[in-house]
């Protein structure tokens, strides 16, 4: 008994001495090359490359994107260390790394260099700063229409020979535009296709944005749209995105250039002045994006988007203070649209998932992986009855718990800004509730009314 005590003892040691093996002290990343802080390591243990790869996943199966060689990187927290999203783009950037930002959510990106395309996930943590890198077997967008159609079009001029400035390449004699009407207002069965906010703004859903209009101020918050985001520098990408997204309505383009600010959710900015091909009028266009969506500001002149926004847009530089966009970014809140007791019908779902990796707090030691997921549906039917189902995973992996709940009941909606449940798990709920549009389609946004604290609204799509 002693001798077998003595090899499981000696099997323990042997372990425990190839695990700390795993995580090895590392002042480069193999992958990417940049350089990282003193005390970074790389930790090569299965389970958490696995996990890693798990956590990567989960954004790259949206672009049905297969990775390989993931690696881990465990870095000192950003009080130890000082390395910070800054620190991060920085490097990227000075070794070609060309960084795009996920939308929805800012840990993840995808990087590109040459005909390398990687998928990132970064987390600042108290304790420590995770880098995950895993290879990409492609970009998550093709983008052959945004890379190689289009040009920034200006004036026709008695030269057909092509001009280049430091803000952008433009070819001049561009082909003719047709004009076109503006698209009607979308009603797609929904009850309510215009809101007017107490503050003066008033929005209304079109084919291809949600338009936004006070006084002579028109802003366009437009739909997705391939190949208006991709993996690029500011520059190439506000120049595909314009020339896809706004060219088309305009003519006698003059003065345009692009900008940008440098922080880790860069905001992209182009602007110029123009001719509008519907109703003649001479404009000051502002195409704006930072977080999900493609903004569009026009106004009569210069000085009126000054006078709404308090900054002069020719003025940005990469150095600029980021908090300037905000008026910018804060106007995705106007795609909002009431809602009624009839827009209520067939299956809308909601999905979550999130993984976190766990260190013990006095040894630093992995101690696994919890995974949180949950899938939300409600079926409305007629008679404003309808059916509810939760459906939540979680727990350590390998040892995960399942968990479903089922409510049905009836629906009220009190207000064009509330609808009332008479049953969700135990007791009835009331929750706060309006619509958001995308190209021929909506999103239901609810937020528990007893619960408001958090203001993150769970968004529901149609199910098909």
């Amino acid at each position: 008994m002693k001798n077998i005590f003595i090899l499981l003892l000696n099997f323990y040691f042997i372990q425990f001495s190839f695990a700390q093996k795993r995580m090895i002290s590392i002042t480069q990343s193999p992958l990417t090359g940049i350089s990282l802080p003193i005390g970074s390591k790389q930790d090569s243990r299965m389970l958490s490359v696995a996990g890693a790869k798990m956590l990567l996943e989960i954004e790259s199966k949206k672009a049905n994107i297969t990775l390989s060689a993931t690696e881990v990187l465990v870095l000192p927290p950003v009080n130890a260390g000082g390395f910070n999203t800054d620190s991060l783009v920085k490097n990227l950037a000075d070794l070609g790394w060309i960084t795009s930002v996920v939308e929805g959510d800012k840990k993840y990106a995808w990087l590109q260099k040459d005909n390398r395309h990687l998928i990132m996930y970064f987390s600042m943590d108290a304790k420590e700063t995770g880098l995950y890198f895993a290879k990409a077997a492609s970009a998550p967008v093709q983008n052959a229409q945004g890379n190689n159609t289009g040009t920034i079009q200006t004036a026709p001029t008695e030269t057909n020979q092509t001009q280049q400035t430091p803000d952008t390449v433009v070819q001049t004699n561009p082909p003719e535009v047709v004009q076109q009407p503006p698209p009607p207002v979308t009603n797609s069965g929904f009850a309510f296709t215009t809101t007017n906010f107490d503050d003066g703004w008033t929005s209304t859903v079109q084919e291809d944005w949600v338009e936004v209009t006070k006084g002579n101020i028109k802003v366009l918050l437009h739909y997705p749209k391939e190949g208006t985001i991709f993996p690029a520098d500011p520059e190439p990408l506000t120049n595909a995105a314009w020339n896809i997204l706004v060219a088309p309505r305009y003519k006698n383009l003059t003065n345009y250039k692009t900008a940008y600010i440098s922080t880790y959710n860069r905001p992209y900015l182009g602007m110029g002045y123009a001719t509008e091909n519907a109703t003649g009028k001479n404009v000051f266009i502002v195409f704006f994006r930072q977080d999900q969506v493609w903004i569009e500001f026009i106004s009569p002149d210069k000085n009126t988007f000054i006078q709404q926004y308090k900054f002069d847009p020719e003025t940005i530089r990469w150095d600029s203070n980021s908090d300037l966009m905000i008026p910018l970014a804060n106007m995705t809140g106007y795609n909002r649209f009431a809602i009624a007791t009839s827009d209520f019908k067939g299956k809308w779902t909601s999905d979550f998932t999130g993984i976190q990796q766990l260190y013990n707090v006095y040894t630093g030691q992995y101690a696994g992986m919890n995974m949180n997921q949950s899938n939300e549906e409600f079926i409305f039917k007629e008679g404003s009855t309808y059916s509810w189902k939760l459906l939540v995973v979680n727990g350590m992996a390998g040892n995960a718990k399942f968990n479903e709940v089922k409510s049905t009941g009836k629906l009220t909606v009190p207000n064009n800004w509330q609808v009332k449940f008479s049953m969700i798990e135990t007791k009835a709920r009331t929750y706060h509730a309006f619509w958001s549009c995308i190209k021929a389609a909506r999103i239901l946004n609810l937020l528990d009314a007893d619960y408001p604290g958090s203001g993150i609204y769970t968004k529901y799509g149609l199910a098909k």
